[in-house]
């Protein structure tokens, strides 16, 4: 019978700390529903937004080309090899 006792307590112990846990992870400012987290939403929206700048898009077409070279060579290496 104590040990049922003594498990309540530890059960409603177990309880109180989870509830003071959660009640501190809501006061973190990093809710949805709190400014930042409605600036930082509004902000990443903007930023999903935007376009790719041309010179990147630029950077991304020449690194292909120099990979697909690159992988020609390689192969046309290998197959001089055998």
């Amino acid at each position: 019978m104590a040990d049922l006792v003594l498990l309540a307590d530890k059960d409603k112990l177990l309880t109180q700390q989870r509830m003071q846990t959660q009640a501190v992870q809501a006061d973190d400012g990093l809710d949805p529903n709190t400014d930042i987290g409605l600036h930082l939403r509004a902000l990443y929206g903007a930023v999903q937004e935007e376009g790719v700048p041309d010179h990147l898009l630029d950077l991304l077409k020449k690194l292909d080309s120099a990979e697909q070279q690159q992988a020609s060579t390689s192969e046309n290496v290998f197959r001089d090899r055998e």
